[in-house]
């Protein structure tokens, strides 16, 4: 293993300096608003306020899912939240996600507008209130609440864990990435167990637990997230890559991980969405520096 030098950790750890790394920039261990700035609002009841990363792609895509299925109630205004530029420590957004991460919602379809932060908690609030991709069985629903949860435990460990080490921070560490890379191995290894004997991730019922799932772990094996595949080998995990290729023929899927995309084909970034003519007419091929 390499050597590094030894560290000593004081007996108080203090906010110095900057860690280094890609974000370096806006992490600090404090939370709260750094400036003042109101959130835009559009026509829709749904407020989306978000970033096309795998966290935000699960809402985009669960919004798109609905509005295939015919739930008019579903049409929503996505806003841009460039969390490179510090915008989720705007006083609007705090005032909805105290935790200043994205994505984060506002519903004004009842009297009092509902405030809705965390991406599970977005996709269980719309399949709620839509009535779909949950399970009315409770066993059923219990399994799905399982895998849902799973990805919000889990996805950490290969985000801030394997993916900071690996290609964000500023050296290479050998334990790091080893640590990390093998937890995402066996979370791999989890998943394809699974898909073995299952179609999705509650047998033959597509919900909330893959549009949940699929960002991450989908992403990770189709899209060669954080230049990793063949670190990973993510090729081995057949039926992972099964259902990754099968979530991903969706259209309502293709449409979802567009929004509020800053990164990639430009003919596959619709940063700000607001109506369904946007994947035809704004794209950011179609608009270039406008927005």
């Amino acid at each position: 293993m390499s050597e590094l030098p030894e560290y000593t950790p004081p007996k108080v750890w203090k906010w110095d300096s900057e860690s280094g790394g890609t974000w370096a920039k806006i992490n600090r261990p404090i939370s709260g608003s750094t400036h003042e700035k109101e959130l835009p609002a559009g026509k829709h009841p749904i407020q989306l306020y978000s970033l096309g990363t795998p966290n935000g792609q699960k809402v985009t895509i669960m919004l798109e899912e609905l509005l295939a299925l015919g739930h008019k109630g579903a049409e929503y205004d996505a806003w841009l939240i460039n969390i490179g530029e510090g915008d989720q420590f705007g006083s609007g957004f705090v005032d909805i996600n105290p935790n200043s991460k994205i994505p984060a919602m506002m519903d004004h379809s009842a009297a009092e507008p509902t405030r809705v932060f965390e991406s599970a908690s977005i996709l269980f609030y719309l399949a709620e209130k839509f009535g779909a991709f949950l399970p009315d069985d409770h066993a059923q629903r219990t399994r799905c609440m399982n895998w849902l949860f799973w990805q919000m435990g889990s996805a950490p460990y290969l985000g801030g864990g394997f993916g900071h080490f690996y290609a964000y921070a500023p050296v290479k560490i050998e334990y790091c990435i080893d640590r990390f890379a093998m937890e995402v191995k066996r979370q791999l290894d989890v998943l394809d167990k699974h898909l073995a004997n299952n179609t999705y991730f509650c047998g033959d019922t597509y919900t909330i637990a893959d549009m949940a799932i699929w960002p991450w772990y989908g992403g990770l094996v189709l899209f060669n997230q954080y230049s990793a595949a063949e670190f990973l080998d993510v090729a081995s995990y057949k039926h992972v890559n099964r259902w990754a290729n099968m979530i991903h023929e969706r259209p309502a899927v293709q449409r979802g991980r567009m929004v509020n995309r800053m990164s990639g084909e430009p003919s596959e970034q619709l940063r700000e969405r607001h109506d369904a003519s946007d994947f035809d007419t704004r794209t950011q091929d179609k608009i270039g520096d406008e927005t």
